[in-house]
């Protein structure tokens, strides 16, 4: 993401004026990037006599540091880079009187976690502290939140109500409050026709839209706070320069990601607290009886070894000076006393982002500074070139191309209707690798066939000139328990032709092409006394038309051992089996015109017209042909 902040500001709490250069030259040091510096373009707008808001710095911040998407935490994180500060230490305040919620079990179908924090301030926020409060919220909404599905946050003005509060589900018909920005009361269920068509809230209504009942938090007198996701009350407005209390409600789905975010807003602000870093905490009750306190602050204590951290940067520097670098970085960290190679260090809550070891040797490594790193030959010198498997394909999309043929690129991933029921064939069990929780039944297994993902390429670009001519070449992944990781990937062609008329001959034909490329003879039969090349035979295959399917062999050169050969995907049909096909065997092997390489032979694919009913499985009008086939035994 890439948050704007005003350039002044930051300046004058970073004790220092840079130019451009200089800035950016910090910001790369940090590990952020200076995007964009208005001030020339707030000077040209000045100049003629324009309204302008002042020199602003537009900075690309990385996806997994929550903790500076703001002015007050970028400010605050580069001052402790700079070593102007130490890590600042966030503690929990102890009140006269702490403030209480409870949340009912009728929350737990819909939002069912709930944290708080309160922040006491030592003045009312000005309009431009007000700004980036709002800033941050909606940063983190449209990042960390995931557009307010996973996490809802709510401020109030905590003096414009009272506790305890009380979180519940209730019927859209029964809330009633004025929302915020209008005076008017509306039912939750008139708020959401109101807010339909509104640019900012209508993206977020679908989310309790058609749930019999909506979150919402009352306070002691039954004022409403907020309804999460959606909005807040008018009631308890937050007011620049004049709110100087303020209460934090998240609502969540992701008990992870609540943590996350009500310990973000919460310390991002508490500098501005009477007691600065100090937030006051909140009981939350839950609905199986038990209790906790709320921001979850406590800093994490791990340990980070020294060797790794000078091996895996190339440097020796002693554990006192990577101590002080990850400090730099506002990982407070010293020596271990009790070993002479690790490091203690402490995560704050702000840096969630520190999950391993490796994330603390990233942070020593740009505190020390990337440029600044040592430079070595490597002790082993290599020449590098592409796997025979990728230069071959790299030669099959080439002359594919230049046969006429437009290359794809669809997903990985589809339903397992669509590898399976659609193009007619059996699911054998153990075959596809299925993903155990898939965000949507589009996305179910990893593909077995290249086939659906060609065929959805040509249903979303119909509407093109015919004929339509594509292909692919890429992997499939089937299971395998004999492998390490219990699946194996094959590389595979499938071009697919759509006409109107079907075109098994110009399937036939890039087949053909494909094969004199690579120096693969054809063979008539079977029966050829060649002891190298490919041949097809009719086949009856279910993706495509009766009569209309054929079956790709390819006999290798006798000279190949059995064991260097790659091994084609596995088929989905049934093998054939039993006494006849035993007796028929036993025949053709004993006739004396039987072919002594054909027992070489092996499938590597098919092509064919495709049946109707899969056409019609994927919304097309017109006939099409494809082809599929392996390509690493060609190697």
């Amino acid at each position: 993401p890439t948050i704007t902040v005003d350039k002044a500001e930051l300046y004058r709490r970073l004790e220092r004026e840079y130019t451009t250069e200089q800035f950016d030259e910090l910001c790369f040091d940090f590990g952020i990037e200076l995007d964009e510096d208005t001030t020339e373009d707030v000077l040209a707008a000045q100049a003629e006599g324009l309204p302008t808001p002042p020199p602003q710095l537009k900075i690309e911040i990385p996806a997994n540091r929550y903790d500076i998407l703001c002015l007050e935490g970028l400010a605050r994180a580069l001052r402790v880079f700079l070593q102007k500060d130490k890590p600042p230490h966030y503690t929990l305040s102890v009140p006269s009187r702490i403030q209480e919620v409870y949340v009912e079990p009728s929350t737990s179908p819909l939002r069912p976690y709930f944290a708080s924090a309160v922040l006491r301030l030592a003045r009312p926020l000005n309009q431009m502290e007000y700004e980036s409060f709002i800033d941050l919220q909606d940063k983190l909404h449209h990042n960390l939140c995931r557009q307010r599905r996973l996490v809802a946050i709510g401020t109030h003005d905590l003096d414009t109500i009272e506790g305890p509060f009380r979180y519940m589900c209730r019927d859209p018909k029964e809330i009633k409050f004025a929302p915020l920005n209008r005076d008017t009361e509306n039912t939750a269920e008139e708020l959401m026709g109101i807010y339909e068509n509104d640019r900012h809230l209508g993206r977020y209504l679908h989310i309790i839209r058609d749930a019999p009942a909506y979150p919402i938090i009352y306070d002691k007198h039954d004022r409403v706070l907020s309804m999460p996701p959606i909005i807040n009350s008018q009631h308890s407005k937050i007011v620049a320069g004049k709110t100087k209390n303020i209460f934090i409600d998240t609502t969540a789905t992701d008990k992870t990601k609540l943590d996350i975010v009500i310990n973000m807003v919460a310390t991002m602000f508490s500098e501005y607290c009477a007691v600065p870093f100090s937030i006051e905490p909140v009981k939350i009750h839950m609905p199986d009886g038990t209790s906790h306190l709320s921001p979850p602050i406590a800093p994490r204590i791990t340990t980070a070894s020294s060797s790794y951290i000078n091996a895996a940067c190339g440097l020796t520097l002693p554990r006192q000076e990577i101590s002080t670098l990850l400090t730099r970085m506002s990982l407070s960290a010293q020596p271990s006393s009790t070993d002479q190679d690790l490091i203690e260090v402490e995560v704050p809550c702000t840096r969630p982002d520190i999950l391993h070891e490796c994330d603390i040797m990233e942070d020593a490594a740009i505190a020390y500074g990337f440029n600044e790193l040592p430079r070595h030959m490597p002790t082993t010198n290599t020449v590098a070139k592409a796997f025979p498997v990728n230069k071959l394909a790299d030669i099959l999309r080439k002359e594919c191309a230049m046969a006429g043929w437009i290359e794809a690129l669809p997903l990985i991933l589809c339903s397992h209707d669509e590898n399976f029921a659609w193009l007619n064939r059996p699911d054998p069990g153990k075959y596809a690798i299925a993903l155990a929780n898939p965000a949507t039944q589009e996305y179910q297994v990893v593909r077995t066939s290249l086939l659906p993902g060609m065929l959805k390429t040509a249903r979303e670009n119909r509407a093109l000139p015919l004929p339509m001519k594509i292909f692919e070449v890429s992997d499939v992944a089937i299971q395998d328990p004999t492998a390490e990781r219990k699946a194996r990937n094959y590389r595979r062609l499938c071009a697919v032709y759509m006409d109107k008329k079907a075109g098994f001959e110009v399937a036939h034909g890039l087949l053909d092409r494909i094969m004199q490329i690579l120096g693969v003879p054809f063979l008539q039969t079977k029966e050829a006394e060649a002891s190298y090349g490919y041949y097809i035979t009719s086949a009856d295959d279910p993706t495509y038309l009766p009569g209309r399917g054929a079956t790709v062999y390819y006999r290798p050169k006798p000279s190949i051992a059995a064991n260097d050969l790659a091994d084609p995907t596995p088929s989905t049909a049934p093998s054939a089996t039993g006494p006849l096909h035993t007796l028929a065997e036993n025949l053709k092997a004993a006739l004396p015109n039987s072919v002594k390489y054909a027992e070489r032979d092996m499938v590597i694919g098919s092509l064919g017209i495709l049946h109707p009913s899969v056409l019609d499985k994927f919304e097309l009008g017109r006939p099409c042909s494809s082809l599929e086939i392996d390509v690493e035994v060609l190697l």
